[in-house]
């Protein structure tokens, strides 16, 4: 198939395409929750030829492409199926119809675009190896990308590399960026546990062992892990998310226990045993400089999110052929929010990357996991293209570029 022909294939499923992501958009489900998603997605990849296989960890499908040419390498695609638990503002036409579940990170998109590769590729397997689209559960928060390790994903369905894909509100439409090394960090989340003797706050504040200054203490010594424990080139983040202690009907009691907890971000296994080191460290001496006792937990989600050079380069060869090199970064600046796709690549070579979801004339978009976010619907056959192009590049088949 010529460039021409692939352009026009793309445009004839173009609507097809973007009625399946709306459809899915209408209709989202929590992390293990995808069964209507899954079977949605194994029913197209059936119609259209694909070898399905369903429940890998729970809800995942996975579809397997064979080329007709004689190859032994074997790539994975993958794409998250699940939404969030966020109430949808947007009033669209096709707005969610379940309350207080939405697609506000695109996953809708990102299911289509690999349905849509999965859908060419099928009809023109002109490659030499195979092609493994593994369409993931519960990438938010639910450890969907480990409960498909633990159902054997590469015992099953053995990959010599695996590359994703995720849209970014702020990019512009259709332009790609990553970058090779720590690209997205590890999301922990910590939480600390001040006792003391409470007491009366009015009267008798003498008598008691205030946790309350041990808590502001604490918090802000925490800025100072980062300012003081970590190098001045490496990067973390640490902040609070909720202080939880005493009542609004007592405001004059001192309370005796008071609870705090948020987040910690960083890009080094170094690093993140520093972070979670130095919480309960600070926790305890606060405590005990203010007499009370303090406990400390730590939690690690997902870990960082370390790209390959030797991916990288055919991702963005990929994406050059897709939609012209000057479209593409190759080193884009990376970020702190967390992608448990770094699970499966630490156990496989691989390359994540960004495709814009665009920005407003007035350079205001809407971000990712807000309320009035929704995926662009004109980015799907650049996705495709995409992920077209990386098997192109991977197991030897035709390129279907766009010159540029």
């Amino acid at each position: 198939m010529t460039t021409t022909d692939f352009d026009t294939w793309l445009e004839r499923h173009h609507a097809a395409f973007t009625a399946i992501r709306r459809d899915i958009h209408a209709h989202p489900e929590l992390g293990l929750e995808e069964h209507r998603t899954a079977a949605l997605v194994a029913q197209n990849l059936r119609e259209w030829g694909v070898e399905v296989t369903e429940n890998v960890g729970g809800t995942g499908v996975v579809g397997v492409i064979r080329g007709k040419r004689p190859g032994q390498r074997a790539i994975g695609l993958r794409a998250d199926m699940d939404c969030l638990a966020l109430e949808e503002m947007t009033g669209l036409p096709h707005a969610s119809q379940h309350p207080g579940k939405m697609h506000a990170c695109g996953h809708d998109g990102h299911t289509t675009m690999l349905l849509g590769a999965a859908r060419y590729l099928a009809e023109h397997p002109d490659f030499a190896g195979t092609a493994i689209m593994i369409f993931q559960p519960a990438e938010e928060g639910r450890g969907g990308a480990n409960a498909m390790l633990a159902d054997g994903l590469f015992e099953r369905f053995p990959c010599d590399a695996i590359y994703g894909l995720h849209n970014t509100p702020g990019l512009a439409a259709s332009h790609f960026g990553t970058t090779v090394g720590p690209f997205l960090a590890s999301a922990d989340s910590w939480e600390v546990t001040f006792r003391g003797v409470g007491g009366h706050g009015g009267s008798q504040p003498h008598l008691s062992t205030d946790i309350t200054y041990a808590q502001a203490q604490f918090v802000l010594g925490l800025q100072g892990i980062v300012g003081r424990n970590v190098p001045p080139l490496d990067t973390a983040v640490i902040s609070v998310g909720y202080i939880h202690g005493g009542s609004t009907e007592a405001s004059n009691v001192i309370p005796s226990e008071l609870v705090l907890g948020g987040t910690a971000r960083t890009y080094s296994a170094e690093i993140r045993d520093t972070i979670e080191r130095r919480i309960a460290e600070l926790a305890a001496a606060t405590a005990l400089a203010w007499g009370c006792k303090a406990e400390a937990h730590y939690h690690r989600g997902t870990s960082p999110l370390i790209n390959k050079a030797e991916q990288v380069e055919v991702a963005v060869a990929a994406a050059s052929a897709s939609v012209g090199a000057a479209h593409v970064d190759a080193k884009l600046r990376p970020g702190t929010g967390g992608e448990d796709f770094a699970e499966m690549m630490l156990i496989k070579p691989g390359a994540f990357m960004r495709i814009g979801n665009g920005v407003e004339a007035d350079g205001s978009f809407k971000g990712l996991h807000t309320p009035l976010y929704d995926f662009n619907d004109a980015i799907i056959p650049d996705g495709i293209r995409y992920w077209v192009n990386v098997v192109s590049e991977e197991l030897g088949m035709q390129p279907q570029a766009v010159a540029a």
